[in-house]
């Protein structure tokens, strides 16, 4: 046995260093079905902003090719009144007046 430099009575005077526990880590930000739930929301929200816009696209290009088409018809039959005939026209059909 190989004698030890560090006498009896010297170590039972030294205290043992004991790592401390560390408190489990926790994710950070939300859990996986929190994000879920998250990532879900913002694609519906983007979803509707996109229908909202195509909808609104496609009623203004409609109302678009409509008073076009209004006004050519007007351009053949009253070349002299063309606006005044096209706005009569819309009127008539229900929309406002510009």
């Amino acid at each position: 046995m190989k004698p030890s430099l560090v006498s009896p009575s010297a170590t039972s005077n030294q205290q043992e260093v004991q790592p401390e526990n560390p408190v489990p880590d926790r994710p950070r930000g939300l859990s996986g079905t929190g994000r879920l739930v998250v990532q879900w929301i913002a694609g519906t929200i983007l979803a509707l902003l996109i229908g909202s816009w195509l909808v609104w696209w496609a009623i203004n290009l409609q109302r678009q090719f409509a008073e076009d088409e209004i006004h050519g018809a007007c351009q053949r039959v009253m070349p002299e009144t063309v606006q005044r005939c096209v706005d009569t026209v819309i009127i008539q059909r229900g929309g406002a007046r510009r």
